[in-house]
């Protein structure tokens, strides 16, 4: 088996725990919010709990979307594989995966760190369109990054608002 092979399967079962372990917590959000009686924010000027879950699902897909380009973007080397580049997918990544979470957790903070999970995106978004050529991994990562980007936007204006 060679490497490559190996870190693939790692990836994608890495990725696929991740996807169910969102499932999981959106079925306990719903479950826990219909046991209440109360949606998640109540008070006018919030998001509804069908627009957050939206986010969460985005943010958790936008950071399985960069975490496999970054494999994908190391195997074709070059300017797609330049330090820059990838360190600027795994700061996505990591700031969706976190911007899922202090949504999940209801943090009264979450409006602030979407914000920045939305120039997160927007910025990686345009490094890929300038990596991409005709590579479509890296097309698909970039319309990704701006469905999240204009999600979280959604979630710190409304709280802004």
């Amino acid at each position: 088996m060679s490497a490559i092979n190996t870190i693939s399967r790692r990836s994608f079962v890495s990725i696929v725990a991740s996807l169910v372990a969102t499932g999981a917590s959106f079925t306990m959000l719903q479950k826990v919010s219909a046991a209440a009686g109360t949606e998640a924010h109540p008070s006018p000027g919030h998001h509804t709990d069908d627009e957050m879950t939206k986010c969460i699902q985005l943010c958790r897909e936008c950071h399985a979307m960069c975490t496999q380009t970054i494999s994908h973007c190391l195997k074709l080397g070059g300017r797609h594989a330049a330090p820059d580049h990838i360190r600027l997918m795994e700061d996505c990544a990591q700031m969706c995966a976190t911007a899922a979470d202090y949504m999940l957790r209801e943090s009264p903070f979450h409006d602030r760190i979407c914000r920045l999970c939305s120039d997160l995106c927007k910025q990686c978004g345009k490094d890929c369109e300038e990596v991409a050529g005709d590579d479509q991994m890296v097309k698909q990562c970039l319309e990704m990054c701006r469905k999240c980007a204009g999600s979280c936007d959604r979630m710190a204006s409304k709280v802004a608002a």
